[in-house]
């Protein structure tokens, strides 16, 4: 199938639960980050597996549901959760979710992960704004696209307005943002400390395991697009790295206070 149709057949999925009209900002929520779509007035929420190509599968601290409503006085959808590479090896596991968003006006999307630290002032608990990132994965969710539309230049790929908007809001909330270059890991197992090692001698400040496809789905399709890291746990072989999924979801669900502070001030200044 096509990918245009298979966007349409996703957009009138959600319009027929509900979804109408131009919506002011969309959000993907990482790792334990879900319960932020709580405090959405009058939501509709779907799940991901009701959704023509929206990604199959589980992870825990992801409910894999589309949220929306009203969140702060603005039309939001809320995806809590995403598909990830390393649960099927596609890397364009989110294209559907992703592309289909210029059916409702192409908002502005802010993705959010569970981050690793490889950056002694980003704290686990904290939180970053992504300034650009690394892919050595050797995957590209635009490999097998056709056209001229797939060479996407990745300059300012993370919008500098959207970056403004949120350390702006981030100021305004008294919510502490830092910022920091983000390294795409496929997972599902943890970097090695050499692997760590490697990162921080390329810039890397940051490590997970998403967003970074997402990114490049997005501006395949125009859609402009900020990244937010909610930092879990130290990178493996530094002082206090250990990671696990359990330290993630646990750390990222306490700090969702921060972020919630900080969306409202972003949404409340859209």
């Amino acid at each position: 199938m096509a990918a245009d149709q298979a966007f349409d057949r996703a957009a009138a999925a959600l319009i027929d639960r509900g979804v109408d009209g131009a919506i002011d900002c969309a959000f993907v929520l990482g790792t334990g980050l879900g319960r932020i779509a709580d405090e959405m007035l009058g939501p509709v929420t779907i799940p991901f597996a009701d959704i023509p190509g929206f990604p199959d599968g589980e992870v825990s601290g992801h409910a894999r549901t589309v949220s929306y409503g009203t969140l702060h006085g603005r039309k939001v959808l809320i995806f809590q959760g995403r598909g990830h590479y390393y649960e099927t090896g596609d890397a364009a596991v989110m294209r559907v979710p992703v592309g289909m968003l210029a059916a409702f006006g192409s908002p502005p999307l802010i993705l959010t992960n569970a981050a690793g630290s490889l950056k002694a002032e980003l704290r686990p608990g904290g939180m970053a704004v992504i300034t650009d990132h690394i892919n050595l994965n050797g995957r590209n969710p635009l490999i097998g696209d056709t056209g001229d539309g797939r060479f996407v230049p990745m300059i300012d790929a993370y919008d500098p307005h959207l970056r403004t908007r949120l350390k702006k809001a981030a100021a305004a909330s008294g919510a502490h943002l830092g910022e920091g270059v983000y390294m795409w890991f496929s997972g599902p197992s943890f970097e090695t400390p050499a692997e760590i090692r490697m990162a921080r001698t390329l810039g890397a400040d940051l490590v997970g395991m998403s967003t970074v496809p997402e990114v490049i789905l997005a501006r395949r399709y125009g859609i402009r697009v900020a990244g937010i890291s909610v930092v879990t746990n130290v990178a493996a072989g530094l002082p206090g790295g250990a990671p696990s999924h359990g330290e993630t979801r646990d750390v990222a669900a306490a700090a969702t206070t921060g972020l919630r502070r900080l969306f409202r001030a972003f949404l409340t200044d859209l």
